[in-house]
């Protein structure tokens, strides 16, 4: 028969006194990236062509988690509100960016500006709601618990904003007919699209669900996991995830709604009618532009550059080879330019009896291609 204590003793309900944290190195990550090596080695091996994603995740693993890992030291140690808010903002254009256009196989136009108000609405206000009223975090703009259950919000609701979109814009493009009929039989936006936004909610829920259902029976949380290795107690870790868990249930139902409620708005225009060319199937834009741009500014740098050396050559008396190279040519065509007046007068006969035979070939004339014979 199994007893639990449930009562929460002065040593953390931990039965003892805790140990200090190991101090964790770069080599021990170095030791764990070993596996990612191997997984590298494997997909060489079998062929599944996942060694190069494999290798730029992990990279942006590592550099991503130092930068943050530097930026919210900082912000610790500050303790002011206004960092907060300024993470909190930072976090959530990260997370909208991400959504629209990383994720996601399909976009609407204005896309990213609804996806970043609805992951700011839902998960700034329930953020705040649950770290305050339910989590008791006194003061409001504590960074050390604010921050973490914010990012946790965020990455449950890009996700399934991102899965309830692609789904929604999925259905738009395939089952355009259908939505059309309805649209034709007199029926609203609202009412022909009723069972594709309640579908995208299923789906961009369906995650969550899961996740809620197995949780502390299959797996342990890594919320959950990281209290206890931080020496919190056991309880007070499982009650922080259940909040956290129904924190992130509420964000991702009321974002993805949002979302999925102004993609059927910009999907179709003010007379109820379906606009299939406001859904771009494609890749990001933005890094071809920002590309484009450092481009140009390139080429505009090795122009400059190029024409600072012309003048430097012109005033010193000397030229480069590719400008000899260019004087040579330009040289070659003036002398071959200026022809002698008997060529002049060949190439004009030339010009006329090839008219003659176009003209000749226009009438539909058989007529045979004489060879022109230039006088000596």
């Amino acid at each position: 028969m199994f007893f639990f204590d449930l009562k929460g003793d002065s040593d953390g309900g931990n039965g003892g006194s805790q140990k200090p944290m190991v101090e964790l190195q770069w080599y021990h990550v170095a030791i764990a990236s070993l596996l990612i090596i191997t997984n590298g080695i494997l997909s060489i091996l079998l062929g599944l062509g996942l060694e190069k994603r494999l290798f730029i995740s992990a990279t942006r693993c590592i550099v991503q988690l130092t930068i943050m890992g530097l930026v919210l030291q900082n912000i610790f140690d500050a303790n002011s509100p206004v960092l907060v808010i300024l993470m909190a903002l930072v976090l959530t254009t990260l997370g909208a960016y991400e959504a629209v256009f990383n994720v996601s196989k399909r976009r609407h136009i204005y896309m990213f500006p609804s996806v970043l108000v609805s992951m700011a609405t839902s998960c700034l206000i329930i953020g705040t709601f649950g770290t305050r009223l339910a989590m008791g975090v006194d003061p409001l703009h504590s960074p050390k618990e604010f921050i973490p259950a914010l990012g946790m919000l965020l990455g449950n609701t890009m996700t399934a904003i991102s899965l309830g979109l692609d789904q929604c814009l999925s259905q738009l493009t395939e089952n355009r007919e259908r939505v059309e009929l309805y649209l034709s039989m007199g029926a609203t936006r609202w009412e022909a699209c009723r069972p594709i936004a309640v579908e995208a909610m299923r789906r961009a829920m369906l995650p969550t669900i899961n996740q809620m259902s197995i949780i502390g029976l299959i797996s342990i949380p890594g919320m959950m996991t990281g209290q206890l290795i931080a020496g919190a107690s056991v309880m007070n870790a499982a009650k922080s995830q259940q909040i956290i868990m129904f924190l992130i249930s509420g964000a991702a139902a009321f974002g993805t709604l949002s979302s999925v409620m102004i993609c059927l708005r910009v999907c179709f225009d003010s007379s109820d009618r379906l606009r299939p060319e406001r859904i771009i199937k494609s890749k990001s834009v933005v890094p071809k532009a920002v590309l484009d741009i450092f481009s140009r500014i390139g080429d505009s740098i090795c122009c400059c550059w190029y024409n600072s050396k012309a003048r430097k050559e012109s005033r010193s008396g000397t030229s480069s080879p590719s400008l000899e190279q260019g004087n040579g040519r330009n040289g070659r065509r003036g002398r071959s330019g200026s022809s002698s007046p008997r060529q002049n007068g060949g190439s004009e006969n030339e010009s006329q009896l090839g008219g003659q035979h176009q003209n000749k070939n226009q009438n539909g004339e058989p007529t045979e291609r004489t060879p022109l014979v230039r006088s000596s």
